[in-house]
């Protein structure tokens, strides 16, 4: 029996990736921290660990004597009030758990990193778009994406790490919370655009991202970064419209805002945010997000060298997702 850890394993990706890896036989670890929910653990045959992220020394004697076969690095921030937090816990964690499970763990055979496409930045935003490939030098313009790619080079630098770098696009499907706020605000009779010029997006449902995280374990070149999407590209209403269908059309505000005003309403968010020291969505790494023009990206490699072919496009994906929500309690 194969042994696995996953990082962030209470999170909205890391619980469908346990799920997946008991599903397939895996002898399953879930690093969480004392706070976390275990709301979406609840199956006995999970093991539990406490990582430290933060202390490279105790990280070893912790992961000593576990020799996992796998890891998948789901754990992140992907909002901090302060960038620095983002380094600390996306690029700083990321290389002190990956120095020590190189260092103990003898039988690693694959190091997943979950990383972003927001690694790359605004690239390609003149017209017509073009997708986004892995030759294209990347130039994140958030903290979140600095923090992301700097985790990346940092698993360059270590010496035999089997890794490999999964950038998934838009990630959505029950349990998430942010692409949630937009169906929460459809069901409240308000729809929220942002910036007046055409935007290609791209999306890839939470089950395609497991299958990815699977792929990669056994295919895939060690070093190589891969893009994953559902191969298609959506306009900016996409994604709410039919958030609007799978709950019964209700009558509609739509709001489309100018990168002006929004640049306004998220610095104000900024602001609140660390006055009162709750982070919110509203802050200037959503405001460069949303002005971002150009999601397309290129998965061939995906496809061609970890076999990886979406299930899911966003029809099929948001209609199981309202129904998740619907089912829950969520709307």
């Amino acid at each position: 029996m194969k042994r696995i850890l996953v990082t962030g394993a209470s999170g909205f990706i890391g619980s469908f990736i346990v799920e997946e890896a008991l599903r397939r036989g895996f002898e399953t670890w879930a690093a969480v921290r004392k706070s976390s929910s275990r709301k979406y653990l609840a199956d006995s045959r999970i093991h539990f660990i406490e990582l430290n992220l933060d202390d490279p020394d105790n990280l070893e004697r912790q992961l000593s004597g576990h020799n996992f076969n796998y890891i998948v690095h789901a754990a992140g921030a992907t909002k901090c009030l302060h960038a620095d937090d983002f380094f600390r816990i996306n690029t700083r964690g990321t290389e002190n758990l990956a120095r020590a499970a190189a260092a103990v763990c003898g039988n690693l055979e694959r190091f997943v990193f979950i990383s972003s496409l927001s690694v790359c930045g605004p690239v390609r935003e003149k017209r017509p778009y073009t997708e986004i490939t892995d030759a294209d030098t990347p130039c994140p313009d958030t903290a979140y994406g600095q923090s992301k790619l700097a985790a990346e080079h940092a698993l360059d630098a270590i010496p035999n790490l089997p890794f490999i770098v999964l950038r998934p696009t838009g990630v959505y499907g029950p349990r998430e919370k942010d692409y949630f706020m937009m169906a929460q605000s459809i069901s409240r009779h308000v729809d929220f655009a942002a910036g007046l010029k055409p935007q290609d997006l791209t999306f890839i449902f939470v089950k395609d991202v497991v299958q990815a995280v699977f792929l990669a374990l056994d295919h895939g070149t060690v070093g190589r970064r891969y893009f994953i999407s559902d191969g298609n590209v959506y306009s900016s209403r996409a994604f709410s419209d039919l958030i609007h269908d799978e709950l019964g059309r209700p009558w509609l505000l739509r709001v489309k805002a100018p990168l002006w005003l929004l640049r306004t309403i998220t610095a104000c968010g900024e602001v609140a945010g660390r006055l009162t020291g709750r982070m919110t969505a509203l802050n200037n790494d959503k405001y460069k997000i949303m002005r971002q023009r150009n999601w397309r990206c290129d998965i061939t490699p995906a496809e061609t060298e970890l076999g990886f072919k979406p299930r899911y496009n966003l029809i099929d994906g948001v209609k199981e997702t309202i129904r998740w929500y619907k089912d829950n309690g969520w709307l």
